[in-house]
């Protein structure tokens, strides 16, 4: 006789989460993950009695490790819990949730404010009691210490491998190849790369080299255009002398050397001055990008001059008044201006014409008429519109070239400075400007 009093056990909505750290055997028909599942959905079958039901949703995270909470499928799950959608967890082993006693507890606490237990159905655990949550810390503990320990073996391994010089992955560098697992020497851009030591030797300035080999086109190992940062790290880089390198401590590699000890000394000792007093020497070789330009309200030229205060220069433009030491009236006009100051003032002015409507109009206009039809009004636009960027790539001559065919004259005034522009010669240097760039592109 059924007893009318016996209330049916409460449904339990189940959600099993399975993980596996890498994806090698994923491809599989049958792999670790299916293994996981099918051992869960067994376990839930058993407790039906007790109201258990397995939710249709999949937890699955395949090639991603425990040592995370950054995980697609457990961030899912937790927002279901969140919703009131799963009354237990179930997973195979309790490291498949977590390997971080630190993560564990977090995840506890989302399941305890939720209502949620967490069960694994090859250990015992309930983690609504103390002594549920006593043993899960303690084997989370033992977790997270195999965790750290196979972390110690594998950097004891690295470490080892590169004091025996051996390659260990990783960027393969400009100048090499990667065969059985070893560095080779590939010859046209080992080439590439003693030319870069060379000209660093011979130029002293990362930045002017830099703008020199992004001009020419030169590649990274990704196929990238050169740039300062990474020009840096090449320079740096003691792979090209043939050793191995570990947390900063240097070994004899298995690799051929590609530049030599005298050269590496060489760019060194460049690279050991003073950051300030490369700039410097770089501001120096950088010709002025006014001369010829600018005048005061009077109609005296003003020159380029500098001077030097301990390690750094300083450039400025002068009046032929103040260093022929003739008389000048008191008009506020200011004779000496810091070059840097003024220069910014000119090439802000022109990046600002370069934006307006009339100039976008005049210089897409001339492309038309010309026979530069095949350059689209679109990239004209581009170019116009990114005109700094373009500008930061130009040498220093050429800065200075663009300059001279942009501005007519600058005036110094008492209130500021008068830029008269040429705006009839923006088209012809937008197209010299496009010309490279189109080329780069397309190579």
């Amino acid at each position: 006789m059924i007893d009318a009093t016996t209330k049916p056990p409460r449904r339990l909505r189940c959600a099993i989460y399975t993980r596996k750290s890498s994806e090698e055997g994923l491809e599989q028909e049958f792999n670790s993950l299916h293994a996981q599942r099918e051992a869960c959905e067994a376990y839930i079958a058993s407790q039906k009695s007790e109201g258990w039901v397995l939710v249709r949703d999949q937890y699955d995270d395949g090639g991603i490790s425990g040592g995370t909470l950054e995980r697609p499928a457990l961030k899912r799950l937790l927002a279901d819990i969140e919703d009131g959608l799963i009354d237990v967890v179930v997973v195979y082993k309790i490291d498949r949730l977590s390997r971080s006693l630190m993560d564990f507890s977090k995840l506890v606490e989302v399941f305890d404010r939720n209502g949620v237990t967490f069960v694994s159905v090859t250990q015992s655990f309930n983690t609504t009691t103390s002594m549920g949550r006593l043993t899960l810390n303690i084997l989370l503990s033992f977790a997270q210490f195999e965790r750290e320990v196979t972390a110690e073996r594998i950097r004891d391994k690295v470490k080892a491998s590169r004091m025996k010089g051996m390659w260990m992955g990783g960027n393969v560098p400009l100048g090499y190849d990667v065969r059985d697992r070893k560095l080779v020497i590939n010859t046209e851009e080992a080439a590439k790369v003693g030319e870069i030591f060379t000209r660093f030797v011979e130029v002293g300035s990362a930045t002017i080299l830099a703008r020199e080999l992004r001009s020419e086109g030169t590649l990274n190992k990704k196929g990238k255009l050169i740039e300062k940062g990474y020009l840096y790290r090449l320079l740096n880089n003691r792979v090209y002398r043939g050793e191995a390198v570990h947390k900063g401590q240097a070994y004899p590699g298995e690799h051929a050397a590609i530049i030599d000890a005298r050269l590496w000394e060489q760019v060194h000792d460049i690279m050991g001055e003073s950051p300030r007093k490369r700039a410097n020497n770089t501001r120096s070789q950088t010709p002025a990008l006014l001369k010829g330009l600018i005048f005061t309200a009077t109609g005296t030229a003003m020159t380029p001059s500098s001077t030097k205060k301990g390690t750094r220069r300083y450039r400025y433009y002068v009046s032929m008044d103040l260093l022929k030491n003739r008389e000048t009236p008191d008009d506020g006009i200011p004779r000496r201006l810091p070059a840097d100051t003024v220069e910014a003032a000119v090439v802000g002015e022109i990046r600002r014409v370069l934006r307006t409507p009339e100039t976008t109009a005049q210089v897409t206009a001339s492309l038309e008429r010309d026979d530069m039809a095949n350059i689209a009004q679109t990239d004209a636009i581009k170019a116009l519109q990114g005109f700094s960027d373009l500008w930061a790539q130009l040498f220093p001559a050429e800065q200075t070239r663009i300059i001279q065919l942009l501005v007519r004259r600058v005036t110094v005034t008492a209130e500021g400075l008068v830029i008269d522009m040429r705006t009839d010669g923006i088209a012809g240097v937008m197209r010299d400007l496009m010309v490279p760039r189109r080329l780069e592109a397309a190579e």
